[in-house]
């Protein structure tokens, strides 16, 4: 299910956190506005505007927003948008020394400029991989079919994944970039062969790439990349998802990476446009450790699956039911891992459990901590099991459920009040810090969800 955050957004794009902060999450606006969202609240003060610089357009205008993988100490953040003459731009800003909540706009550096040929496919994500790296997504350059085969021409950066180290200003060229020393192919390139990669992704714990590249007329694709694992050419516009587009039959497919996933423009509602989301990593839905998350932007449907060692597609679910249909425009991720639904119509929500939920602050090592329970059957009482080896099947028959847990222990039980909710606090021991545990609260008849925490 989700929970709505905040609805006085102006076209939400993205939502991101820099590493390590738990209290706020950072809300990328269409039109040129990067809104900070602190312990819930929204702040008066835009953290960046960039208005004066940007429209937006159609497929133009503030796409995207990474945060230095060092930004507690060097306060750096990475800007890809459109200019006022639609051509791209990354720029890279500095926060205020002054106001944690405030980029100082006088400290803009640009580092790339790339020339747009059309307004749409200008691509839009941009983020860093565990090896320190910035990745940036463009499109073919728009219009329709690729008129120029761009995104197979190694001599512009359109149609491709870059990669580039931006510890110096513009940037310098990775030396292990796959195409180092090769004419054809500009060294700033990563793959090739894309469309228009909207949104794409590292999977927190693997480091492992996922593509969301949106289709032509008749396959959107999802694309997955093993982590190091650069050099490839993803076929546009010689196939559209795994089917050739030009020529629409007998194309050579030699050397072409197939999507993991794709599904057909067909159906009520129609799809149109795939938005590539998340592995999710969170702490609030451990069973849901693994699973890809994305949706379409115009039918409003939203699927999930786990890939399995052979890279196939494995445990597929839709989720359209679950969670909130709509213009999903994108999805977005925290610092605790936890995933959010972008609506272009304006409301920005997280994905939280169905049911009865279970949730805490961060639990840390010699201090008191809070538990907190929702959804429960009212005025009763649930109890507060947890595990040190994580998840596994435990029947309780006491109860009535079999819990998600591992070995589970008894650690409390919870007082409910008459709206289902309860809370437990509790001194977390010194001893316990490094040691990960999953926690879970059972009543008769049903279960919530799994939480995992690392005990700082």
């Amino acid at each position: 299910m989700t929970t709505e955050l905040v609805d006085n957004f102006d076209s939400p794009l993205q939502v991101v956190s820099p590493t390590g902060d738990f209290d706020r999450i950072f809300v990328v606006e269409q039109d040129g506005i990067v809104r900070v969202v602190k312990n819930g609240t929204t702040l008066t003060t835009p953290f960046l505007d960039i208005t004066s610089r940007t429209n937006e357009f159609r497929e133009q205008g503030l796409l995207g927003v990474a945060f230095h993988p060092s930004y507690a100490e060097n306060g750096w953040i990475f800007v890809h948008y459109t200019n006022l003459s639609g051509n791209t731009r990354l720029d890279r800003f500095t926060v205020d020394a002054s106001d944690p909540d405030v980029i100082d706009i006088n400290s803009r550096v640009n580092l790339l400029k790339v020339n747009q040929p059309y307004v749409n496919h200008n691509g839009g994500m941009l983020a860093f991989g565990e090896d320190g790296y910035l990745y940036l997504a463009l499109g073919d350059g728009g219009s329709s079919g690729d008129p120029g085969n761009r995104s197979q021409d190694g001599q512009t950066l359109l149609g491709k994944m870059l990669r580039l180290d931006v510890s110096v200003a513009p940037y310098l060229i990775p030396v292990d970039n796959p195409f180092v020393g090769d004419p054809n192919v500009r060294d700033e390139i990563w793959s090739i062969g894309l469309r228009n990669p909207w949104r794409f992704s590292f999977d927190r714990v693997t480091g492992d790439m996922w593509i969301g590249d949106v289709g032509q007329n008749d396959y959107e694709e999802i694309n997955f990349e093993f982590a190091g694992d650069g050099g490839l050419n993803y076929g546009w516009r010689i196939m559209e998802g795994g089917h050739c587009f030009n020529p629409s039959s007998g194309c050579n497919q030699a050397g072409l990476v197939f999507p993991i996933q794709e599904y057909a423009q067909r159906g009520n509602p129609r799809p149109c446009s795939v938005t590539g989301g998340y592995v999710y990593r969170g702490e609030s839905m451990a069973t849901m450790h693994g699973r890809y998350f994305y949706a379409d932007y115009c039918s409003g449907q939203t699927w999930s699956f786990r890939r399995d060692a052979q890279r196939m597609v494995t445990d597929f679910v839709e989720h359209t039911s679950e969670l909130k249909s709509g213009s999903i425009a994108s999805f977005g991720e925290d610092a605790n891992g936890e995933l959010y639904l972008c609506m272009l119509e304006g409301p920005v929500y997280r994905i939280v459990p169905d049911g009865m939920r279970l949730q805490s602050e961060r639990l840390i090592a010699g201090n008191s901590s809070q538990i907190e329970l929702s959804g429960a059957a009212p005025s009763g009482t649930a109890y507060l099991t947890y595990s040190v080896v994580g998840l596994g099947s435990t029947s309780v028959p006491q109860l009535g459920v079999t819990s998600n847990l591992k070995a589970p222990r008894l650690l409390t039980p919870i007082a409910v009040d008459s709206s289902g909710s309860g809370s437990v606090t509790g001194f977390v021991p010194g001893r316990a810090a490094g040691v990960t545990i999953w926690a879970q609260a059972l009543a008769p008849g049903v279960v919530s969800n799994v939480l995992t925490q690392l005990i700082d």
